[in-house]
């Protein structure tokens, strides 16, 4: 046991210090291209929606390749990718040299299957909740530094944003390379099926599974929700609330922290008191409030306020539907089936700032905000009125075999 929790925290440490190199630009993307580039705010949702699109592609590639070869090897070729992508963003001068360094990060970050399909060979069906609420800390804590980080280096220049990203991911595959050890057991290995490197089989077997498709469609629109304002965030505070880089990089910071106290310290215990679907009604809920009234939080106090509802909700949902699709995918296919979960929800984060650029510009600065209040809004119902039936035997199946 002492074996595993060592593997959770080298695995913890990995993600969380390659997030930061995320973290880094999520603040300053947006205005860099809007201010360096001279793009118009659609264009932004395009620049995000390449990221999610190749994601959407690599990530059940690269789960498929963790079942077959081991996590470590591709997490270790995923992290280099992401420096590389970096790198190429510290000297972009053009929109399309953007492009392409999100085209490469975008596969250097399809990764993050493959790292929850780490965590559930390390945990038992009982503790996945609390193993997948780590990779929410490592999300939280990268939203906390990363963006502060970047608001201080853009007083720099952007090109020195782009090598500091680049240095975290670098710093991670070191630790990876010489710390980090394999977690996929050798018997785990021999009951992998053959499969093709992208096989829409997969898919379909996933996908057959009714109550696998549920948790994953509710993720998925979730994800979207979110994915809404990835883009047109910071955009909000720059132009409607006369946010500086330095002031938006705070308020995701402030993000970060409480998504991470709620997925580190808060996850766990609730998991134990509560059911699955009360958690995901409580989650949608923080999230719905906090999505509708984003657009009117007037200063930097009410933004805080807001967001800090808002991080409530997705620190809930994160790790409880993630513990929803591992805990019904065979021992055999976690790499396959988070894959598969994590392209989807790629694709909810490529759909999502296509459409929150689109609104932003041409229907109104709140659409993105209330498009995404509403479709969580949705999911709050069904998990209040449809849901419980959904979930009861995943409790069962959990509980028999704990």
């Amino acid at each position: 046991m002492s074996g595993k929790k060592s593997s959770l925290s080298l695995i913890f440490i990995v993600v969380f210090v390659d997030l930061l190199g995320f973290g880094i630009l999520i603040p300053i993307l947006p205005t860099f291209a809007v201010k360096a580039l001279h793009v118009p705010e659609s264009a932004i949702g395009i620049v995000l929606a390449i990221y999610s699109l190749v994601q959407f592609i690599f990530n059940p590639i690269f789960g498929s390749l963790s079942d077959k070869h081991g996590r470590r090897n591709v997490i270790l070729i995923t992290l280099l990718l992401n420096a590389s992508g970096y790198i190429i963003f510290a000297f972009t001068h053009s929109f399309l040299m953007l492009v392409i360094s999100r085209v490469v990060a975008g596969v250097g970050g399809s990764s993050i299957g493959v790292a929850q399909a780490y965590i559930a060979d390390v945990t038992t069906k009982e503790d996945r909740s609390k193993g997948m609420g780590l990779i929410g800390v490592a999300f939280g804590l990268g939203f906390v530094f990363g963006p502060i980080m970047g608001g201080v280096l853009s007083h720099f220049g952007y090109m020195a944003t782009g090598f500091a990203a680049a240095g975290f991911s670098l710093t991670a595959f070191l630790f990876s390379l010489f710390l980090l050890p394999e977690s996929l057991t050798t018997e785990k290995k021999e009951l992998v099926t053959k499969r093709k490197i992208f096989d829409s089989a997969s898919f379909k077997k996933v996908l057959s599974n009714r109550l696998i498709s549920v948790v994953i469609f509710l993720f998925f629109i979730v994800t979207f929700s979110v994915a809404n304002i990835y883009g047109t965030f910071a955009l909000l505070g720059h132009y409607q609330y006369g946010f500086s880089d330095m002031q938006n990089g705070m308020v995701f910071g402030i993000m970060g922290i409480i998504g991470a106290v709620v997925q580190g310290g808060l996850i766990g215990r609730l998991a134990k008191k509560y059911s699955d679907q009360k958690l995901i009604s409580f989650g949608t809920f923080f999230l719905m409030i906090g999505l509708a009234t984003v657009p009117y939080g007037r200063n930097l106090t009410g933004i805080i306020i807001i967001t800090a509802i808002m991080s409530i909700g997705t620190g809930i949902l994160q790790p409880i539907l993630l513990s929803l699709v591992s805990k019904v995918a065979p021992e055999n296919e976690q790499g396959v089936v988070l894959g598969v979960n994590q392209s989807f929800s790629s694709f909810a984060r490529m759909l999502g700032p296509l459409w929150g650029g689109f609104a932003y510009q041409y229907l109104g600065y709140q659409i993105p905000f209330l498009t995404g209040s509403f479709f969580v809004f949705l999911v709050f119902i069904f998990s209040i009125f449809y849901l419980h039936n959904h979930l009861s035997p995943v409790a069962q199946k959990v509980q028999t075999e704990g």
